[in-house]
């Protein structure tokens, strides 16, 4: 379970560190928020092109970054 706080790692480095954090029942695993740092700004393909890892405990587990809405990608719902 994440809650907030825990260590983003990208590309095996440490890069940050989640904002928040609970179960998304919605997509039925865990979600964590959090901001991708680079020193020349983290652009959509810096933020693409790495590999991350939510550090839980003492494991790292695979994390997958999304720069758009998980729930409703599309504004589907949201549109009349």
């Amino acid at each position: 379970m994440l809650y907030h706080n825990e260590p983003i790692y990208r590309n095996g480095e440490l890069n940050a560190y989640t904002t928040s954090a609970m179960y998304g029942h919605t997509l039925g695993a865990a979600v964590a928020l959090g901001y991708v740092e680079s020193p020349s700004g983290a652009t959509d393909d810096y933020v693409n092109s790495g590999r991350y890892e939510i550090q839980v405990s003492d494991r790292r587990i695979a994390a997958r970054a999304s720069l758009k809405p998980m729930l409703d990608p599309k504004g589907i719902r949201i549109r009349p």
